[in-house]
């Protein structure tokens, strides 16, 4: 098999960002571990090689482990065994591969037994896992909550349990949702109370739909305070498997990413400790871990866009219709190209979110150590606007494509990719639940519609346009610069009614726009580089305007009046 860092150029288009060199040197706070840690980097240069090289080792097992056991993995599953979740054969192997390599923990600080590697590198990681297979990345790439931990756990918590994940591998889930309990988390209900006697805090209740349910440390949502039904109750919790206070009721029957333990949970009288203070699980807490979980999907997805886009390419070369390869027929080859510009664009918006992330993540942590200076907390709360503006963004999109993708990618097989005979009918399986889980699309919207109306896409837009492009690109940025100026107009007729109905229901609309224009200007400022990136700029920017103009069409022709026949369906039975 190939080796999945290798046989990608993007990956180094990514690492080489102009960005990455103030991110590794804040990461680092002047390479100061340099006397400390045998391992840690003495400059840049050395920083980037060790990257490389722990890169090449994650591409490597993602090549020859992981994705030779994604079919077995898919039909074996795992299984509830005593109350207690087994995995699939395949599963354990791919965990047992990772952790002899030391790959877990990669992000998180050497005193812990992490490798203190920047964001970009786990976002890398995991969207190596995700093209090899999505259900594996759901179990390696919940990493996530040790991170929620480090950031946010006292010091003695810490201690306690970032050194499992780094050191011994320790598996991880965050438990959220309730029966009764879904996207609405301020409705959850698990109790937690304090024992005096036993001095600790103890859960009971249930809770549903949890990826890696049973993993060895879980990040719990519960509410805390007796006689409240809001978010204002619910504190986070970590707790230890080892407890045995927790039995598995049920995996759940999924359409996809099977080897993905998706569990029903029963607390009773479970042990847990408080993550930070009270009363912040929802409100501080859980919007941390799922910006950092939409991050991540925004990897699974495109690591899924990757698999699915490399199987119909394969198929249309080697599929004979009418005396030539189908690839040959403008109908197929139309399909690949269209394809590739929505994956180079999805990973340029998966990179730059990752980027902004990480800038205003480190100046938080360097702000506990030092008083910033006030250039940069100014930085600091840029980076934090563009993050909190692309986060959302980035779900959308990348899941969005991912399903299309997909999608189109079973269609080049024609009825054999509708057979178990070729990867792509899983891939089109596991696609589906990257619009859906950790905030459905529609919720994306919700929570991007903001930054629609208060400016951030649309200055961010101006600031990319003030990129040197290169020659070739000139026509596409008269076609951009269109494209943002009805965009702008787009927002103002809409805004400019006063009915918050009614941008509700163009939201998604402008949302789109946003994205068609941003992830553009990302492509064309990548064309600099390379011809490759260039021609996906080419083809994403024209279909993109296509688009973007027909929502524009749609929004200046639709009055508020025109809301009341859509809403007769409520009406119906």
């Amino acid at each position: 098999m190939a080796n999945f860092f290798q046989d990608n150029k993007d990956f180094q288009y990514h690492l080489n960002h102009p960005l990455m060199k103030k991110i590794v040197e804040l990461r680092e706070r002047g390479f100061r571990d340099k006397d400390v840690y045998d391992y840690a980097p003495v400059d840049y240069e050395d920083a980037v090689d060790s990257y490389n090289r722990v890169l090449d080792v994650m591409g490597e097992i993602c090549g020859d482990v992981i994705a030779p056991n994604a079919e077995s993995v898919d039909h074996e599953g795992p299984k509830v065994v005593n109350d207690r979740v087994i995995y699939a054969a395949g599963t354990q192997a791919n965990h047992e591969a990772l952790a002899r390599a030391g790959l877990y923990g990669i992000s998180l600080p050497r005193q812990y037994g992490g490798l203190n590697f920047p964001l970009t590198c786990f976002v890398m990681s995991n969207e190596m896992v995700a093209r090899a297979d999505v259900g594996f990345e759901n179990i390696w790439g919940l990493q996530d909550c040790a991170e929620t931990l480090n950031e946010f756990a006292s010091e003695e918590l810490k201690r306690e349990y970032l050194p499992r994940v780094c050191n011994e591998a320790a598996t991880c889930a965050m438990d959220l949702t309730e029966p009764d309990a879904g996207s609405d988390l301020q409705a959850v209900m698990l109790k937690a109370h304090w024992d005096e006697e036993k001095q600790t805090w103890l859960l009971n209740g249930v809770k549903r739909f949890i990826t890696n349910g049973d993993g060895d440390i879980s990040l719990v949502l519960a509410r805390s305070e007796e006689g409240t039904t809001d978010a204002r109750g619910l504190s986070m919790f970590v707790y230890d498997k080892k407890h045995g206070a927790t039995k598995v009721r049920r995996i759940e029957n999924k359409m996809g990413i099977k080897g993905s333990p998706t569990c029903e949970l029963v607390f009773t009288n479970a042990p847990a400790q408080l993550v930070g203070d009270r009363k912040m699980g929802l409100i501080k807490y859980v919007m941390a871990l799922m910006n950092a979980a939409r991050l991540g999907i925004g990897a699974q997805s495109t690591g899924l866009s990757e698999a699915a886009y490399r199987e119909g390419l394969k198929y249309a070369h080697e599929r004979q219709q009418f005396g030539k390869p189908i690839i040959e027929f403008p109908a197929v080859y139309e399909m690949l190209a269209t394809m590739k510009s929505k994956l180079h664009a999805s990973r340029a918006m998966l990179y730059e979110t990752a980027r902004f992330v990480e800038v205003y993540k480190l100046y938080e942590a360097i702000a506990k150590e030092r008083k910033l200076e006030p250039a940069e907390r100014a930085e600091m709360k840029a980076y934090s606007r563009l993050a909190d503006a692309f986060t959302p963004l980035l779900k959308l999109m990348s899941s969005e494509y991912c399903n299309q993708v997909a999608y189109d990618a079973l269609q080049i097989h024609g009825g054999s990719g509708f057979m178990k005979d070729y990867p792509i009918e899983r891939l089109y399986r596991d696609a589906r639940i990257t619009n859906i889980y950790e905030g459905t699309s529609q919720l994306q919207v919700v929570a991007a519609i903001r930054h629609v109306t208060t400016g951030t896409y649309l200055n961010q837009m101006m600031e990319y346009e003030k990129t040197d492009f290169c020659p070739e690109v000139a026509d596409l940025l008269k076609t951009q610069i269109k494209m943002r100026e009805d965009y702008a107009a787009a927002v103002e007729a809409v805004v400019s009614k006063g009915d918050g109905e009614y941008l509700d229901f163009h939201a998604r609309r402008l949302v789109e726009m946003a994205g068609h224009i941003i992830l553009g200007y990302l492509l064309m400022i990548q064309g600099g580089s390379d011809e490759d990136y260039r021609r996906s700029a080419e083809i994403y920017v024209k279909a993109g305007y296509a688009k973007n103009r027909e929502r524009y069409e749609y929004i200046m022709n639709l009055s508020t009046e025109d809301l009341d026949a859509f809403k007769m369906v409520k009406e119906d039975c």
